[in-house]
């Protein structure tokens, strides 16, 4: 490379985006995915054995794939050779395999063949890699953010490790973040760090992209740099915000109000709440107010909890915003929230009775000469909606904790449960107490 080359390749450098300059060049600079890079990691243990393999890294964006694969073509020593698999075809991949062979042939010097977005290569274009992955010609590393089991062809994963990459954490972000500042040499108010942190989402890439125009002109940037940089308002939410936006937005669904949980739920996701805290909270809800009125709101709250955890952000607004839709719109009940609260009332407050004799388990033979489960009838075995046995200590004979409401499926659970407590009133000639 002469002078000329030297100060052209200097002056490309110093225009490429803040995410490109700061780059990782080794595995120990890498922020994020302790869990491969880490000691005993499985990208650690490759870079000491000295080959990469073919690996699938799955994870949202800005957590590092790329990053990655340059750090491991670098530490090994291998040509990195990059191609899209929105703007390259096959011929475009044959053509780096013929390179590869030369460069093996001639130079004695490996390639490791990257492919981004890899889930969009047709299976014609995933075939064309698998003949020089089963002789070695190259290592290889696609990359995705969809689950590879649906975008990937079965040969192509079957000779390749799949590797997930997490979201980066808020301490992750803050070593970034930290990062850049030294790189523009450049100064950040709290609140402006706190706004961008939360912009960011779990990307790496975002983050600088967005402090890198936040901090053009500027010695220190503050949050109007960072809301002319992202052209969104930031949104007063601290400490006491927190606890006031869900409060409403735990209030509005409990009251039968979708627009205004849809207006909270935003208020929430905008300021960057942690949308696994929201889906935590909903999931209390579905037990908590709708229980048995409307028992699918439940498991479909674990479902949009689970769903958030999987796929991230911004996407995990929509299974939010469906789960929040449905617990608003669904018939209310604290039945089940209230029966547990007077059980656990009378298990703290009074002697705890002993277990009804015909109830207990006759494990030894000793134990069924003394009378245990003897006298118990098998509800299978009784007569039609025969459910009249007596299950409550004597002490609280007729002691009802469990109120469905008239509200929803819990109607027909009500109608239910008064014809089997009147057939055990009948049959012990008992008395029913109320509530605890």
């Amino acid at each position: 490379m002469d002078l000329f080359d030297e100060s052209g390749s200097r002056s490309l450098a110093s225009r490429a985006p803040l995410a490109e300059r700061m780059r990782p060049k080794d595995l120990d600079e890498v922020i994020g995915q302790a869990h491969l890079t880490g000691e005993g990691g499985p990208l650690r243990a490759a870079v000491e054995r000295g080959r990469i393999g073919s690996l699938v890294l799955w994870g949202p964006p800005g957590t590092g794939k790329t990053t990655l694969a340059r750090v491991l073509a670098g530490t090994v020593e291998e040509e990195f050779v990059p191609l899209s698999a929105v703007t390259s075809g096959v011929k475009d991949l044959r053509a780096a395999l013929d390179a590869a062979r030369e460069r093996l042939k001639y130079e004695g010097r490996g390639t490791l063949v990257f492919v981004d977005e890899v889930h969009r290569f047709n299976k014609t274009q995933q075939d064309a890699l698998l003949p020089a992955l089963e002789e070695g010609l190259v290592d290889f590393i696609g990359a995705t953010t969809e689950n590879p089991s649906f975008e990937v062809t079965a040969p192509l994963l079957s000779r390749s490790r799949v590797l997930r990459l997490r979201s980066l954490s808020e301490e992750d972000l803050g070593l970034l973040l930290g990062r850049g500042l030294g790189e523009l040499g450049v100064a950040i108010g709290d609140e402006a760090r706190e706004y961008l942190l939360g912009l960011a989402g779990g990307d790496g890439r975002r983050l600088l992209n967005a402090l890198e125009v936040a901090a053009a002109g500027t010695k220190r940037v503050e949050v109007a740099d960072v809301e002319r940089a992202v052209g969104q308002r930031a949104l007063r939410y601290g400490r006491e915000e927190h606890y006031d936006v869900i409060s409403a937005f735990i209030k509005s669904v409990r009251g039968g109000d979708p627009d205004a949980a849809l207006h909270y739920l935003a208020r929430m996701l905008e300021a960057g709440e942690d949308p696994v805290f929201v889906a935590r909270r909903l999931v209390i809800l579905a037990s908590e107010d709708i229980g048995n009125a409307d028992p699918h709101g439940l498991p479909l709250a674990v479902a949009a909890a689970e769903a958030v955890r999987l796929i991230g952000m911004p996407e995990g607004r929509i299974p939010l915003a469906q789960a929040t839709t449905y617990l608003a719109s669904a018939p209310k009940s604290n039945a089940a929230y209230a029966g547990i609260g007077r059980a656990l009332e009378d298990v703290r407050r009074e002697d705890t009775p002993e277990v009804p004799m015909h109830l207990r388990n006759a494990v030894t033979g000793l134990m069924k000469e003394e009378g245990y489960g003897a006298g118990y009838r098998y509800a299978h075995a009784d007569e039609p909606e025969g459910m009249n046995d007596r299950y409550l200590p004597e002490a609280l004979s007729g002691r009802v904790y469990y109120e469905p409401k008239k509200s929803g499926e819990e109607a027909e659970i009500k109608a239910r449960l008064e014809r089997w407590r009147e057939a055990r009133e009948k049959r012990q000639g008992g008395r029913r107490d109320g509530p605890a």
